[in-house]
């Protein structure tokens, strides 16, 4: 099985759901830079929609750059996330089993 994860090597969340993923066997594991290389607009619609998840839920809501989007609309939300990738919360991990925030981590198991 392959497993995609929005990876932030700085981030402890997103460390551990990559050691989880790492530690099944099975999994072949990809990782998206997304800080380096963000996502369009569109993949990353799509992917909130696989998870269930609106935008502002998958918003990284500590970032200071999060504030001015309190009461944003979720395409507002979706083109911050875009224009600055450290909006988005990770790790996101995606199989073809579906797509989950690995917060905490062990909710990655569900798609595996």
């Amino acid at each position: 099985m392959k497993a995609v994860i929005w990876h932030n090597p700085r981030c402890s969340k997103s460390r551990e759901g990559l050691a989880l993923l790492r530690a099944t066997p099975g999994v072949e594991v990809e990782i998206f830079d997304y800080l380096g290389h963000p996502p369009s607009r569109e993949r990353l619609a799509a992917v909130y929609a696989r998870a269930g998840l609106t935008p502002r839920a998958g918003l990284r809501t500590a970032e200071d750059a999060a504030k001015p989007l309190r009461d944003a609309s979720d395409d507002a939300i979706l083109d911050a996330m875009v224009a600055n990738p450290i909006l988005i919360e990770r790790p996101l991990v995606e199989t073809d089993k579906g797509v989950r925030l690995g917060r905490p981590p062990e909710k990655i198991r569900e798609i595996l």
